[in-house]
Order: C-alpha cells, then structure tokens, then sequence
C-alpha cells in the first residue's frame, strides 16, 4: 500500500494514470492557493479556497514523509532525515502561512504573505521542463557563477568610476545626482542590464562617454550566461529524447 502511494504521489514518468491525476490536481491546487496574494482584500471565498489548500497541502505532506524510505532508500532514517530536505523545508514553510486560517493557535506562524508565494517552487516538482532547466543550471555553475563575479567586478568598477567623475549635484539645477556611492551602484546595476531607467543619469560629457561604454558591454555580459543556457538546455532536451527513445524500444 504504502509503495502503491508513492508511485502515485511521485512525478510520472511510467504514464500511470493515477499518478498523472495527482500531478495535474496538485498544479491547481498550487495555481489556486496563489489566486488571494493577487488581490488586497480577503474575502470569505479566500479563506475557503487558503483552508481548503493547505489541508491538501499537508495531506501531500505527510504522505510524502510517510512514504520517504521509498525516496530516500535509508530504510528507517529516511523519516528522520525527510523533514530537512529541500522539498520538505520549501513544503513546510508554504503550509505554516495558512496554518493561521485553521485555528487562532496558530498565528504565531503567520510570519508573512510572501511565504505562500513559495508555493509556486512547488511548481517544480511537477514540471519535467523546468527541471530539466534546474539540471542545466547545476551543471553550468561553474560558469554562470564566473559571469556573476564578472557582473559583479563590472558593476562595482563602473559605479566607482562614475562616482568619482560625476558631481555629486546638478550646477545648473542644483538636484543631486550621485549623492553616495550606493546610487552610483544603482545606476551601474540598471545599465548593465540595459534597462535605464532614466531616473538617475550623467550629466558630463565623460560620464555620458562612460554610460555609453557601459550600455555595450552591459550587452555583451548579459548576454554570456544566456548563450551557454540555451546551449546545455538544447542539449539536456535531445539527450531526454533519446533516452524516451531507448525505454520506449
């Protein structure tokens, strides 16, 4: 019984049905526990569908624990170790939020509505595509996380020398510009990744020469982690294919 549950509590990959049910009732009752932060009000429909989640949340829960020696295959320290795994610790703190709709107990928990949108990690666990993205990006890390210190290296070079050149008030209007170093930081950041959002701009012609220097490498950095994403993303894809193709023959 209890591995006829997991089979079915388990992403499907076997095409059984129950379990493909399962997968497709829990993805909208993750869309639908989302509906209440899209709106300010509370309402007693909300309170229905935010009880009626989480009772389904915890069911999912515990099954999961109950059935953790078949995932983790560590026989009996599988339900000890279960609660602090990943999936479990994402699982817990999206239930605790709504643990407050069940009884005035439980209130303390009610730490803040930004906890139910870990909710949508839960979307994960049923997506085979996105998981696929999660595997391309723990097999790239090694290089996004060079580009990310390369970013952050650009960022910080350029927001100093932006600082040091711009004043740090307009002469002809008298209104700040780069008052500290955290706006110059700013701006860098947004101009990196060619948004500029015009807020806070130079007003010298070698700062104007340094923003246009920084826009056409903000390209080119950017772009970096895109291309090797696409790249392994492209190839992870073809590499699932064919292993279906194998089973399947």
């Amino acid at each position: 019984m209890r591995k006829r549950i997991f089979e079915i509590i388990e992403q499907d990959k076997r095409g059984d049905k129950a379990s493909i049910i399962y997968d497709v009732f829990m993805l909208v009752c993750i869309a639908a526990s989302i509906v209440p932060l899209m709106f300010v009000k509370e309402t007693p429909f909300f309170r229905f569908l935010e009880t009626t989640t989480v009772i389904i949340f915890i069911i999912d829960y515990l099954l999961r624990w109950f059935t953790a020696d078949y995932r983790m295959g560590k026989k009996e320290w599988s339900f000890v170790l279960y609660p602090f795994t990943g999936w479990a610790i994402i699982d817990l703190l999206s239930i605790l939020p709504g643990l407050s709709v069940l009884g005035r107990g439980f209130k303390i928990f009610r730490v803040s509505r930004l906890l139910r949108i870990l909710r949508l990690f839960k979307f994960i666990r049923y997506s085979e595509k996105i998981q696929v993205l999660m595997k391309v990006i723990r097999k790239e890390k090694g290089v996004l996380i060079s580009v990310l210190g390369i970013s952050i290296f650009y960022v910080f070079l350029t927001a100093l020398i932006m600082f040091n050149v711009e004043p740090h008030f307009n002469p002809v209007t008298g209104a700040p510009t780069f008052e500290n170093f955290f706006d110059a930081l700013y701006w860098a950041t947004v101009t990196l990744t060619t948004v500029g959002y015009g807020d806070m701009i130079p007003i010298t012609d070698m700062g104007r020469f340094i923003s246009m220097l920084s826009s056409l490498f903000g390209v080119a950095i950017i772009a970096l982690p895109s291309g090797v994403i696409t790249a392994s993303y492209l190839d992870e894809l073809r590499l699932e294919k064919e292993k279906k193709k194998e089973e399947e023959s």
